[in-house]
This record gives structure tokens, C-alpha cells and sequence, in this order.
């Protein structure tokens, strides 16, 4: 019986089965952080048998690796537990900024806009405006996964359209184009926290803002919003036909008139929070601007350098503002109570920082990082491949790992050690480095099982679907995610190309001269 359910399986079926396997094997992610942490240990102390060094492309100092497995790497481990943790880059601009989207969030004012948005969507613009939707819901952390996606199913329906299209188009917009937006969220500061701390492998000066893929992003916004609407009408359209399905009762609640209240509020205080942070930049003698400094780019570092601190004010701020309207936020205890409920989603998340913490100190203090990237700069300059071809490697490469591996974050920090520094050595800056990782861990996500809402999508097409499985959600977005992988990388190649800035401040290049 098994081998004629297995013969009935389609390819993409069985690959998925593969797929599903191998990341099953994997243990979980703060599991691996650990058992990676005990193999650096003691690949350090192998390594330090040979006389293994390079040579620092900066300094033209000697480079040895460092023995762990000594006493004194036993001291400093010890000594360092706590101070990794805590000193951890992604940790507490990852906390600060989500302090504030809490309050934007559990006030009411996210979802009533991600409503608004789509109540009042024309039909004909109804899927580019559920996609963008999507994309610009990363703002808030991953709200649109359990807001946006089973709203749109609830949207097309009243629309007369196949729900699992709504879906599918809400999905590729929050999960496909994740690194896409039009503003900062909290995963900008989390990667560049992580790109920091490798790029100080070869430079301990180096500095990633949260704002150093912002121009790339904004750029990817309309063209995944684009695309997005492409494949939903030309090619998953044509396997969800529009008809009546679904059990005939869902609908979407207008806007009471609380919420207008609370969003004309929000509105106020958001135009009042802009023109300050206008007031504070513009002008040379800005509040927020360095006086006496002729470009505008390293005028606005005060800024750049806060920027965390102003997705925290404007999330706090404009959620009060709207929760005060709507009737939400009646005390400074409801303002608290919000916050606390952003920390408690967070839970598991410390548990994972504090291992993977443990893991990028050891790994720099071995200084194998370094090494790797110093000897795999040579081959790949002995390879001669080009910029922009090996720029693309990459992004397959992260592309595919995204499949058995779905934390963006946690495959970031055991990713950016290495490839970081060793593209730094090849002379490209981190910001270059961090956008094609990002590139090609978005494009995947919605094909990948190992993906931590992908159980979710598929309960949501099960509710119009009930035979709906891991085939359905791969074999509808599928599309999508080739679409999206081509089209993101050929903008990305013209990027570079242009020698363009990815963000404020972020150059493509990186000179490793000595010194």
C-alpha cells in the first residue's frame, strides 16, 4: 500500500519529502548552537597541534588560532558567559525596537490598518494591494503571517474569488518578499547586529547600521509587489479559479467607529512625530546632525546611529495615540501591558541568543574565522570568478540551506562569520554580503517546511481545502518563489552593476588595506 501511495506522489512531493527529512534530522536551532559551540572548542585544540597561521590582510600581523581547550580558554569561557550574552549585538535592538512595535501591535492599530488597506481595495487592484500589504507587514515583526494571510482568504472570498488565493498572495508578500519594505523593521536591526560582529573579525572598528540594505529594500518593495501580482493572475489564478467557496459566513468587520477614532489619532501623532524628526534632520543644525560636517550622509550619522530608538518611540508613540482613540489604552498599565506581552512572545528567542551568543564569541576568540576567510579569499581569488556570479553563488547557496534551515536570524549567525570576513578580504563591504543573504533567504521561505509558519498556511488552506497538505502550499507557491529568486537577483546584479548605495552610508566596497 505504501509503495502505491509513494508512486502517486508527484516529483515536487517527493522532493519536498526530502527536504522534510533532512531538516528533520537537524536538532533544534539552540540545540545546534550548542554542539557547534563544543565542536569549535575542540577544533580549536586540534587546530593549535600544527602550526597552522595566516597572515591579517590590515595589519600583516601573525594570526594563530587559539586553544579553548586549555586552562586559560577554560577561565575564559567561564568569565565570558554572561558578558557574550548580554554583549550580544542583534539582543537588545532586537528588544528596544520590539518594545514599541508591542505597543503598535496588541493596541489594535496594525491590524486595523492591514484592514483598511484591503477593505478598501479595488478588485482589479485587489491582489497588488494584499501582496504589498504583505511586504510592509514585516515592519511589525511577523504579524502578518497570523493576521494578513488568513484575512486575505476571508477578502477574496467576499470578492468572489478563490480564498486559497487570497492566501497565496498575502503568503508570497509576508513571507517570499521579507526583506523587501518601505520602512525598517525588526529584522534590520537583528542582521546588522549579526554583520557587525563578523565584519570585527577582520575589523574591529566596523560598524552596520539597521538601515544599511534601506535603499535596496525599498527598490525591491514595488518590484516583489509586482511580481507577486504577476504570478497570482497569470499562473496561480488558472488552478483556483473565481467562484463561491468556503462555508458562505466569512466576511471582513468594517471599521467600528473607535477605530477611525483611534486611526484619525494615530495619524496626528504620526504627522507630529514626522515633522519633529524633520525639524531635528533637515536643517545643518539639525538636533539630530553632526554640526560642521559638509556630507550629508555622515551629517545624519547622529540619526542612523538611533535609528532603533526612533522605531521604538514611533511604535510606542503612535500606539498610545491610536489605543487612547480606540479606546484600548486606558492607563499607562495597558501601555505596560503591552509591552510585556512583545517580551513574552520572545521567549524562545532568548533561549536561542544566549547559545548562538556562546557560539560567535568562541568562534571569534579562535580566530578560525578569521583564517577560514584569509585561506577561502585566496582560492576564490585563485578561482577568479567575478563579482556579481559570485555574489549570485550565494544567493543560491543561502537559498537552498533556507530550505532545511528556516530562521533567518539563526542561519545568519552561523552563515555571517565566515562568508562576511571572507568577502571583506575579496574587497566587498558587509552591507553588500548581508542584502544577497537576505535575498535569498526570503525567495525560499515559502516553499521550505522547515519555515516556522508553514504549518500554519497550510491549516489556513485546509479550512477551504481540507485535503490541503505540505504538496498544495509548495506546488501554489512554488511559482513564486522561482519568479521572485530571478527578479530579485537580476535587480540586485543591476544594483551592483551601478555601483549604487544599498543604504545610507553603505557602500559595496571594502578596502582590507594594511596598517
Amino acid at each position: 500500500m505504501s509503495e502505491a501511495l509513494s508512486a502517486r506522489k508527484t516529483p515536487v512531493e517527493r522532493f519536498l519529502d526530502v527536504v522534510e527529512r533532512a531538516g528533520n534530522i537537524l536538532p533544534h536551532p539552540a540545540t545546534l548552537f550548542f554542539l557547534l559551540t563544543l565542536a569549535i572548542v575542540l577544533l580549536s585544540g586540534i587546530i593549535s597541534l600544527f602550526d597552522f597561521s595566516v597572515l591579517h590582510p590590515r595589519t600583516g600581523e601573525v594570526v594563530a588560532p587559539v586553544n579553548l581547550m586549555s586552562a586559560d580558554g577554560l577561565q575564559r569561557i567561564m568569565a565570558g558567559l554572561v558578558t557574550n550574552f548580554t554583549g550580544f549585538a542583534p539582543l537588545g535592538t532586537v528588544l528596544v525596537a520590539l518594545i514599541g512595535i508591542g505597543v503598535a501591535e496588541h493596541s489594535g492599530l496594525i491590524g486595523a490598518c492591514l484592514r483598511i488597506v484591503v477593505l478598501n481595495a479595488p478588485r482589479f487592484l485587489l491582489t497588488p494591494i494584499v501582496v504589498f500589504a504583505g511586504v510592509m507587514s514585516n515592519m511589525a515583526s511577523e504579524i502578518g503571517y497570523v493576521l494578513l494571510v488568513p484575512l486575505a482568504g476571508l477578502l477574496y472570498v467576499a470578492a468572489g474569488r478563490h480564498p486559497i488565493l487570497g492566501i497565496a498572495a498575502a503568503f508570497a508578500g509576508v513571507s517570499g518578499g521579507y526583506s523587501a519594505n518601505l520602512l525598517l523593521g525588526t529584522i534590520d536591526p537583528l542582521l546588522s547586529g549579526l554583520s557587525q560582529e563578523a565584519a570585527r573579525i577582520v575589523d574591529p572598528t566596523y560598524s552596520v547600521s539597521p538601515a544599511a540594505n534601506l535603499f535596496f529594500m525599498q527598490a525591491s518593495t514595488p518590484l516583489i509587489t509586482l511580481l507577486g501580482w504577476w504570478v497570482t493572475e497569470k499562473i496561480v489564478a488558472k488552478r483556483f479559479p473565481d467562484g463561491q467557496y468556503g462555508r458562505g459566513d466569512e466576511r471582513i468587520e468594517p471599521l467600528s467607529a473607535a477605530e477611525k477614532k483611534g486611526l484619525s489619532y494615530a495619524a496626528i501623532s504620526t504627522l507630529a512625530l514626522s515633522a519633529l524628526l524633520l525639524w531635528a534632520t533637515v536643517p545643518e543644525g539639525g538636533a539630530l546632525r553632526l554640526a560642521g560636517e559638509p556630507d550629508l550622509l555622515k551629517s545624519l550619522a547622529p540619526f542612523l546611529n538611533g535609528i532603533v530608538a526612533v522605531i521604538f518611540v514611533a511604535g510606542a508613540l503612535v500606539g498610545i495615540a491610536y489605543g487612547v482613540g480606540a479606546g484600548t489604552i486606558r492607563s499607562d498599565a495597558d501601555v505596560v501591558a503591552a509591552m510585556s506581552k512583545s517580551m513574552g512572545t520572545l521567549a524562545s528567542y532568548l533561549v536561542l541568543v544566549f547559545f548562538a551568543a556562546q557560539f560567535v564569541a568562541l568562534f571569534n576568540w579562535t580566530q578560525i574565522g578569521l583564517i577560514l576567510a584569509v585561506e577561502g579569499a585566496g582560492v576564490l581569488k585563485s578561482i577568479g570568478l567575478p563579482k556579481i556570479p559570485l555574489l549570485i553563488c550565494f544567493i543560491l547557496l543561502t537559498a537552498l540551506v533556507n530550505l532545511v534551515m528556516g530562521s533567518a536570524s539563526a542561519k545568519w549567525a552561523l552563515m555571517a562569520p565566515v562568508f562576511i570576513p571572507m568577502f571583506m578580504l575579496l574587497g566587498y563591504s558587509p552591507e553588500v554580503t548581508q542584502t544577497a543573504y537576505r535575498i535569498g533567504d526570503s525567495v525560499t521561505n515559502i516553499i521550505s517546511p522547515m519555515m516556522s509558519y508553514f504549518a500554519l498556511v497550510i491549516a489556513f488552506l485546509q479550512r477551504y481545502e481540507p485535503k490541503a497538505g505540505i504538496g498544495t502550499v509548495v506546488a501554489t507557491m512554488m511559482p513564486y518563489s522561482f519568479v521572485f529568486l530571478i527578479g530579485w537577483t537580476v535587480l540586485f546584479a543591476g544594483w551592483i552593476a551601478l555601483g549604487l548605495p544599498l543604504g545610507p552610508g553603505a557602500g559595496l566596497t571594502y578596502e582590507a588595506t594594511a596598517g
